[in-house]
């Protein structure tokens, strides 16, 4: 049975702006995943969370060029056109692209100006797993204290991450997406730390 476009649609949107507004809570999007009917070369997760962000309006990259096509469903149901790294309004990390690919993306990827901040990109990543333990803390604003998120990003990319968005309002914005369909967000306005053992 095929998703019910406008339903299902606000309803990963209103979980993506909850997941935003709380960063590192995890939220679950398997209702409408369930009811997806495609043939697609990433997860239902991942195309109904793009689904429900890109449309004509703006344009994405996809890091690893062996996804052609995933570029040609993603421009198929979202009417989204596809850019460099150094223009994506969105920028889509499938499962299995390597840690360096990742890393350069990152390095180069827009995070807008002091003037237009909303001139950055928003990143979904594809992660095996989320989880809210692990050596990574989150904290800022919508964070009581601090929360713990696993992901598959290393050390060495939320290094290059946390470059990205030290000169606040200037930054990116993460939407991780699971195996499970589950998603949490990491704005900008949040400070990510390595955990300190003992």
């Amino acid at each position: 049975m095929a998703i019910d476009q406008v339903h299902d649609l606000q309803y990963v949107y209103r979980k993506l702006l909850h997941s935003m507004s709380r960063p590192g809570t995890i939220s679950s999007i398997t209702e409408p995943v369930k009811r997806m009917d495609y043939s697609i070369p990433c997860s239902e997760a991942l195309l109904l969370t793009a689904m429900a962000l890109l449309d004509g309006e703006v344009t994405f990259h996809i890091i690893s060029n062996e996804h052609q096509g995933l570029i040609e469903k993603i421009s198929e149901y979202t009417s989204a056109k596809y850019a460099s790294i150094h223009e994506a309004d969105f920028v889509i990390v499938p499962r299995g692209d390597n840690e360096q690919a990742i890393q350069h993306a990152m390095e180069h990827c827009k995070i807008g100006s002091l003037i237009d901040p909303q001139q950055s990109s928003t990143w979904l990543v594809e992660s095996p797993i989320l989880q809210n333990d692990g050596q990574i803390v989150l904290k800022g604003p919508g964070i009581q204290t601090e929360i713990p998120l696993q992901t598959r990003f290393s050390e060495v990319i939320w290094r290059a991450r946390n470059q990205r968005t030290n000169e606040f309002p200037m930054g990116i914005d993460l939407i991780f997406i699971d195996q499970a369909s589950q998603i949490a967000c990491v704005p900008r306005t949040t400070a990510v730390a390595h955990k300190e053992v003992g």
